[in-house]
């Protein structure tokens, strides 16, 4: 069976694309601030008072959920006594690299190329929403 070649960078349709734009663009709409201010003043109320689903849900807009897991007792206990800092490593690394291998972090014009390529498949694959005739006034 022969595979279908893709001309471009992104494969397949995009029109879901469009169908995710119109929701959000419909909830946006129809939820105003005063009803999302509403809804937050319930969910502190309902943590305040116990409630582990508001707390949840509070806590992962506010902080946010944690990127990797809490490090175990030991681990934490061998890197004191070796003197290691995992935290000073992980925000000493990208500017360590910087140093060593500067043209990894050069501005490359590539990226600005691909970036712009897809930009314009998009356009080309997605076409305009037809809200029927304008309303001319």
């Amino acid at each position: 069976m022969a595979t279908k070649k893709s001309t471009g960078l992104i494969q397949g349709h995009a029109t879901h694309r469009r169908t995710e734009v119109d929701y959000m663009a419909t909830l946006l709409e129809t939820v105003t601030l005063d009803d999302w201010k509403s809804v937050v003043t319930g969910a502190v109320t309902l943590a305040k008072s116990g409630d582990a689903q508001a707390r949840n849900w509070l806590g992962q807009y506010l902080v946010g959920r944690p990127e990797s897991k809490a490090p175990t007792a030991i681990s934490v206990v061998v890197n004191q006594l070796r003197g290691h800092d995992a935290v000073v490593d992980r925000l000493s690394t990208p500017f360590i690299n910087r140093h060593e291998m500067p043209s990894l972090y050069a501005p490359e014009p590539f990226a600005a190329l691909v970036t712009q390529q897809i930009k314009d498949e998009l356009n080309a694959k997605i076409k305009p929403a037809n809200d029927g005739p304008a309303n001319e006034s």
